[in-house]
């Protein structure tokens, strides 16, 4: 019941954050560059901010936090993201959410799971490390499966139907980016496992199991935040887009918009942080965890790029393989604990 009761919070988690770029649709009037960096305000800094002041101790400041061993190397990998953070954004402009989120994330699913098992030298072909390593071979399955659905879709649908669900649908360029989006967002969980011994410090400090891992999430973010700031504001000064921020009239809507773009997305990592703690009976549901948010989260993005008729025009062939691949994903979600 309790690794249920993970799963679940896990996916609630998830839903926000493949719910994240609806808000931003209804940004007016500003680039991607000033949107992005407005709200990434929100997702890196203020609500991450907010969660480990939760987990740290009265008088605790973001300065200690800082000064802890193990934060730069939290803060580096978090940079890393950042590129891989910028590029995912790109790959929703260029592929839509279902196809652009799928891609990215199924890398970042299977880097961001093996990586940190391979550098804490656990053997990948025996026992927990095998189911490990097969979980995440069901998960890439089922992402692959996904991809084949959008190639099909892009084989069928019309110019004039690619370009009213994608305004800039470029599959070849979206593929490559969503990629490298994957490959750089893996970093995000090698940064929270980096800052693991932060999160062991704050454990022994009283801090309940729920929040312990919040910190060093923050550190991540912050690295992230760090990238993107440097890059949207480059963006800005190329494309002489700094008069967004002058155009009084449309900033209510704008920071509401982002904001609640921000709160969303970071929700995932404060549903990751929470359901960990119900997966603690099961050390390979555990290790599983970054795969099962990552999954969730393309199910559902596709779900939203169902709603928001990003799959008009395709045949019931595409449909159903898409379907498939999100049956695929929805067993991987339950394969670990099979072995408990």
């Amino acid at each position: 019941m309790e690794i249920l009761l993970g799963l679940l919070i896990i996916a609630v988690g998830s839903f926000c954050q493949s719910s994240s770029y609806v808000p931003i649709n209804k940004v007016k009037q500003w680039s991607w560059e000033s949107y992005w960096l407005v709200q990434g305000l929100f997702a890196w800094i203020v609500f991450p901010l907010i969660g480990a002041m939760i987990a740290m101790p009265e008088g605790w400041s973001i300065l200690d936090l800082i000064a802890m061993e193990g934060a730069g190397k939290a803060v580096f990998y978090g940079m890393l993201w950042g590129v891989g953070g910028l590029t995912f954004g790109l790959s929703m402009r260029y592929l839509g959410v279902a196809l652009g989120q799928s891609i990215a994330l199924g890398t970042c699913s299977g880097l961001g799971t093996l990586l940190p098992a391979i550098f804490a030298g656990e053997n990948l072909f025996r026992g927990e490390g095998l189911i490990l390593l097969i979980g995440v071979a069901i998960t890439l399955a089922g992402i692959a499966v996904i991809g084949y659905a959008g190639s099909l879709r892009s084989r069928v649908m019309s110019e004039e139907d690619r370009r009213t669900a994608i305004k800039d649908f470029a599959l070849t360029k979206g593929l490559a980016v969503a990629l490298l989006a994957g490959l750089m967002s893996a970093c995000f969980n090698l940064g929270l496992e980096a800052g693991s011994g932060i999160s062991e410090e704050f454990a022994q400090m009283g801090t309940s199991d729920l929040f312990v891992t919040l910190p060093a999430t923050l550190l991540v973010t912050l690295g992230g935040a760090i990238t993107n700031i440097v890059y949207c504001l480059y963006q800005n000064a190329r494309n002489k887009s700094f008069g967004d921020y002058a155009k009084g009239s449309v900033w209510a809507n704008n920071l509401v918009f982002c904001a609640l773009a921000g709160l969303l997305w970071y929700s995932q990592f404060f549903g990751l942080a929470v359901g960990k703690t119900f997966l603690a009976s099961s050390s390979a549901m555990l290790a599983f965890a970054w795969s099962i948010l990552m999954s969730l989260n393309v199910i559902f993005s596709n779900v939203w790029g169902l709603i928001l008729k990003e799959w008009r025009g395709v045949n019931t062939k595409t449909i159903v393989t898409l379907l498939s691949g999100l049956a695929i994903l929805i067993f991987s979600l339950i394969f670990p604990s099979l072995f408990n």
